[in-house]
């Protein structure tokens, strides 16, 4: 059968720090710079969830993308979009809010429910700003 990659992007906008409670702000300035701002700061996030899977060919799909979307946006967006990550997010809590963790964590929240509808999750895509993005294929 036919392998197809298929990929879903959704928006949200979210505030972070980045920063250790254990250090300084000064510490932590010198190691994330503005990022470590104690009043936070935010960024328009767009997300890429990518999906790997044999093409049905009675329906000529791998998976309803309708239902990919539903899942994305009741697992990840509601929890973020205009949250702050640091403080708001359960599948963040107590975890460094970068955007490769952000990634990781992404993906530990999505793969068994995409998994349960007949998805095998390929990559999590988080672009942050206009240059910077992070990729993350599971462990």
């Amino acid at each position: 059968m036919p392998i197809a990659y298929l990929t879903r992007r959704e928006r949200f906008s979210a505030a972070h720090r980045l920063y250790k409670q254990e250090l300084t702000d000064e510490e932590n300035f010198r190691l994330f710079g503005q990022c470590s701002h104690p009043n936070w700061h935010g960024h328009n996030y767009e997300l890429f969830v990518t999906i790997k899977g044999e093409v049905n060919h009675e329906l000529g799909y791998v998976v309803n993308l309708k239902v990919v979307s539903q899942i994305i946006k009741e697992r990840i967006i509601s929890k973020l979009d205009h949250k702050n990550v640091n403080i708001d997010v359960d599948f963040m809590q107590g975890v460094l809010a970068t955007t490769e963790n952000l990634a990781i964590a992404i993906w530990k929240e999505l793969e068994k429910p995409l998994s349960d509808v007949g998805a095998q999750l390929h990559c999590i895509k988080i672009k942050e700003t206009e240059n910077n993005f992070v990729e993350y294929y599971g462990d």
